[in-house]
């Protein structure tokens, strides 16, 4: 049997490794790394599963593709589909019409129906629901993806790949920007808090004129909020701007966030192709699985899918990069 060897140990490369695993083939993972931690980009992600509200500023395979991403993970870790609630404040409600207008799979809903949605966001009288998208915690599906492979005997290797490997799949993000000259990173920063004072059960947005946020429950009172997209390579520390408009806008949701403990600090470089779609390139003995930017979970199963049909059945679906594969 034809042995794979996946290189890169994030959510692209284990996504891809268990569809592998899923069809009967043969797999190893290297990663120097090592297991899943806060060394790996998709550590600090969302882990929202929503692709009508990802459509707002996003190409339509954004929408389309990743409406199959929640089934695929609740086949390896638990989602919780509760949808997702977006809401303005009263001067900002042409934000929210414009948010309408851009996406789709959405309910309307006022005051009422916000309240029983989430009762601490009573105060919002319009708002969005999407109530067919999901969410899940990254760092137990990363977890959960690196256990099962494990237990269906894949082997992992925390070293770097041999070079000339054959029957390669590279999932290293902006490490293979040597061969990817086309990759570049785009920084997001999140923040990590304990807010036991605010209970939220799903994914909020909201659209606040500054930055746009998002808080996903992680549950007893944790949160995460995310998060910026700035077009810079720079992934050592937050700016004290970007920390401030987090947490002002988590402030303007509901005030009593104010005063929430800060957990962890997060910051990642996020691989982007320049239409910010992934792409699946076959480069001599290796295939390249890259570009996920901000929708890793999102895109990470359809992504894995194209690589499967590639490397199994030389069955090329869109996301192949004809031109320079």
């Amino acid at each position: 049997m034809t042995l794979y060897s996946v290189i890169g140990a994030g959510v692209a490369g284990l996504a891809v490794a268990s569809e592998l695993v899923s069809r009967g083939a043969d797999v190893q993972v290297f990663d120097p790394g090592g297991p899943p931690g806060p060394h790996g980009c998709s550590w600090w992600a969302g882990g929202m599963l929503a692709p009508w509200c990802e459509y707002e500023n996003a190409e339509e395979p954004v929408l389309r593709l990743g409406q199959h991403a929640i089934d695929w993970w609740a086949e390896r870790t638990p989602v919780k589909r509760c949808g997702t609630l977006v809401v303005a404040n009263g001067r900002d409600l042409p934000d929210l019409r414009r948010f309408a207008r851009r996406t789709e799979g959405y309910e309307n809903v006022e005051r009422d129906k916000i309240a029983k949605l989430e009762p601490d966001l009573a105060a919002y009288g319009k708002g969005l629901f999407f109530g067919d998208e999901a969410h899940l915690d990254p760092r137990k599906a990363l977890q959960d993806l690196y256990r099962g492979l494990q237990d269906q005997g894949v082997e992992f290797h925390e070293k770097l790949a041999p070079p000339q490997l054959k029957n390669a799949i590279d999932c290293r993000g902006l490490h293979a920007r040597e061969i990817l000259h086309d990759l570049r990173g785009v920084k997001g920063e999140m923040l990590v808090v304990r807010c036991p004072d605010v209970s939220l059960y799903r994914p909020v947005r909201l659209l606040h004129p500054r930055m746009p946020l998002y808080i996903v429950p992680r549950g007893d009172g944790v949160y995460m909020l995310g998060a910026t997209m700035i077009e810079s390579e720079d992934s050592s520390r937050i700016t004290a701007r970007s920390m401030l408009e987090l947490l002002s806008a988590a402030y303007a949701l509901n005030p009593a966030f104010g005063e929430a403990e800060v957990l962890e600090i997060g910051v990642d470089l996020r691989p982007a192709f320049p239409d910010n779609l992934p792409r699946i390139r076959r480069l001599g003995h290796t295939i390249y699985a890259n570009g996920l930017y901000r929708h890793g979970y999102l895109l990470a199963p359809a992504l894995a899918r194209g690589v499967a049909d590639l490397a199994l059945e030389n069955k090329h679906s869109e996301m192949v990069d004809e031109d320079r594969a």
